[in-house]
C-alpha cells in the first residue's frame, strides 16, 4: 500500500498537454493512479450515443498508449463512480482525487455527489477548468445575470484576460508500487457491430496525436480561408476539431494560442485573429455551455416558454426519411447521408437538415437533437442544445421564426457544382449542374439521360417547400404572438 498516491480521474479531457488537473498532483512529486471511470447510467438520459461510443473507444485506446510510454498505464473500471473511486483510494491508500470540471446538469450533480463523499471520508478533493477558456459563472451581463444573445457575450469574454499558456505534456508519471486491477478497454464493449464503423475509421484519427494533426493541418493550410469558404460542405474549409474538443483530446486554450502563434509567425494584427471567424466559433462552443449551465432544463425544454404550447406533428414516415436521407431534396439527403456514415455533417448543412425537419416537415427539435445525439461523433449536450433550438427558434440568441431555410437556393449557394450532393447521392451523380439541387424540375429527357428515375432511383420531395414554409410561418406567427411583451 502507498500512503502517497494520488488518483487522476479521466474524463473528458483525454489528453496529456493542457491538463490542468493531471498538473495540479504531479506538483507533489507523488506517485499516481491515472483511472477513467465508465458509468453511462449516471448520465442518462443523455448517456452517449453510438457514433460517441466508438469515438471514446478509439480516444481511450490512444490514451493509453501514450501514457504506457511515460511509464503509467491507465485503470479502466465500470461505475458506479463514486464506488469505484473509493475502491481505488482504498486499494492504493490514496489521499487526493482529482479531475477537470464538466458542466452537462446530471454530471454536475453526480460530481458534487462524489466531492461531498470523499470529502467527509477524509480524501482531499479538486476540481478544475479544462474544458472552457471561460468557466459559465465567470460570465455575466451588467445585470448579474448570465447572457441569452450572443454578440455580448463574446464582447465579454474577449474583454476580459487573455488565457493562460497552454500547459506541456508530462515527460513521466510515477507509477504506484502496484497497480491496482482494472477492465480491458474490450470490456467497455463500446464498439458497435455493424458495418457502420467503418466509415467512421476511414473518417477520423481519435486521440491527443489525431487532434494535434488536425489543428496543426487547420492552422497551417485552411485557416486563411476558413471565412471564405466556411459555408462550403463541397470544400474542406473547416477544422473539423469538434469531436477532439469534445472528447478533449484538445483544450480551447490550446486552439486559442495556436491561432496567436500562427498570427505572430504571419505578423497578422493581434485584432485581426482576436477578431477571426473561427475564433468566434470557438465562442460559440462557449456560449453553449454557458447556457446550458444556467439553464439546465434546454435539453428537453424550449429556453422560451411560449413554444412548449406549439403543436409539433408526430410523422414517423417523414422521420425516418429524414433520418435516413430520403426526402427527395438532394442537400438535405446528402447531409443525412454523410452522417450517416461518418458521424459528422459539415455545419451549414446541419443548419440546413434542421430548418427542414422543424418547418418544412414541423416536426419537433427535440427529435433531431436525439438524432444527432445518438449518430454525430461530437454529440455535445451544450452545442447540439443550442443548436437546435436556434433552428427552431426557441432557445437563445435564435434565429427568427420566419428564417425557413430553402433546400434548393441553400444547395446551390453552398455547392454550386453539385460535387457534395453527388458524393453523398451517387444516384444523382450524372445529373447536370443545373439541376442537381431539383431534380424533379429537371426535364424528363435530362434524368432519363442521368439514369434517374424519380421514385425509384431517387425519391420525390415529401413535402413541397413552397407551401411547407407558408404552413409553418403561420404556425409560427401564432406562437411568437402568445409571447409576453
Amino acid at each position: 500500500m502507498n500512503s502517497s498516491s494520488n488518483v487522476f480521474w479521466f474524463r473528458n479531457d483525454l489528453r496529456l498537454a493542457d491538463n490542468p488537473a493531471l498538473k495540479a498532483l504531479l506538483r507533489r512529486d507523488q506517485s499516481l493512479v491515472p483511472v477513467f471511470i465508465y458509468a453511462p447510467e449516471e448520465e442518462a438520459p443523455w448517456s452517449q450515443g453510438s457514433a460517441s461510443r466508438w469515438w471514446l473507444h478509439q480516444s481511450l485506446r490512444s490514451l493509453e498508449a501514450s501514457l504506457e510510454r511515460i511509464g503509467s498505464r491507465l485503470v479502466i473500471r465500470r461505475g458506479p463512480t463514486l464506488e469505484s473511486l473509493r475502491a481505488l483510494v482504498k486499494e492504493t491508500g490514496a489521499t487526493r482525487v482529482a479531475w477537470n470540471r464538466r458542466y452537462e446538469p446530471a454530471v454536475i450533480a453526480r460530481d458534487q455527489r462524489i466531492e461531498e463523499s470523499l470529502r467527509a471520508e477524509g480524501i482531499e478533493v479538486d476540481s478544475f477548468n479544462g474544458a472552457l477558456l471561460h468557466e459559465p459563472w465567470t460570465v455575466q451581463n451588467r445585470s448579474g445575470k448570465p447572457f441569452q444573445v450572443f454578440t455580448p457575450f463574446w464582447k465579454s469574454c474577449l474583454a476580459k484576460p487573455d488565457p493562460d499558456d497552454a500547459l506541456p505534456a508530462p515527460r513521466k508519471l510515477n507509477p504506484p508500487p502496484s497497480w491496482p486491477k482494472g477492465l480491458n478497454l474490450e470490456a467497455l464493449e463500446l464498439e458497435p457491430r455493424i458495418p457502420w464503423a467503418a466509415g467512421l475509421k476511414a473518417a477520423w484519427q481519435p486521440g491527443e496525436a489525431g487532434a494535434r494533426a488536425a489543428m496543426t493541418r487547420f492552422l497551417g493550410e485552411a485557416f486563411d480561408a476558413y471565412a471564405a469558404q466556411r459555408n462550403r460542405p463541397d470544400v474542406a474549409g473547416t477544422s473539423r476539431l469538434s469531436p477532439h474538443l469534445h472528447f478533449g483530446e484538445l483544450s480551447p486554450r490550446q486552439v486559442w494560442h495556436g491561432l496567436r502563434r500562427v498570427a505572430a509567425k504571419r505578423q497578422l494584427p493581434t485584432a485581426r485573429w482576436r477578431g477571426s471567424q473561427y475564433l468566434t466559433e470557438i465562442g460559440w462552443r462557449e456560449f453553449a455551455h454557458h447556457l446550458l449551465f444556467h439553464f439546465p432544463h434546454t435539453p428537453t425544454e424550449p429556453l422560451r416558454a411560449p413554444f412548449r404550447q406549439f403543436r409539433w406533428r408526430a410523422n414517423a414516415a417523414w422521420l425516418e426519411a429524414w433520418q435516413r436521407g430520403k426526402t427527395g431534396y438532394p442537400i438535405v439527403d446528402a447531409g443525412m447521408r454523410e452522417l450517416w456514415t461518418t458521424g459528422w455533417m459539415h455545419n451549414r448543412v446541419r443548419m440546413i437538415v434542421a430548418s427542414f425537419l422543424v418547418k418544412d416537415l414541423l416536426i419537433s427539435w427535440t427529435e433531431g437533437a436525439r438524432w444527432f445525439w445518438d449518430t454525430l461523433v461530437d454529440a455535445d449536450l451544450a452545442q447540439n442544445t443550442l443548436g437546435w433550438q436556434w433552428t427552431a427558434g426557441c432557445g437563445a440568441d435564435a434565429a427568427p421564426y420566419f428564417r425557413v431555410f430553402n433546400p434548393v437556393s441553400q444547395g446551390e449557394k453552398f455547392d454550386p457544382q453539385g460535387d457534395y450532393v453527388r458524393r453523398w447521392c451517387p444516384e444523382l451523380a450524372r445529373m447536370p449542374d443545373k439541376w442537381t439541387h431539383q431534380p424533379w424540375s429537371a426535364p424528363t429527357s435530362v434524368l432519363a439521360e442521368a439514369g434517374v428515375e424519380l421514385g425509384r432511383d431517387y425519391p420525390e420531395p415529401i413535402v413541397s417547400h413552397a407551401i411547407a414554409r407558408e404552413v409553418a410561418l403561420e404556425a409560427f406567427r401564432r406562437i411568437q404572438a402568445k409571447r409576453a411583451p
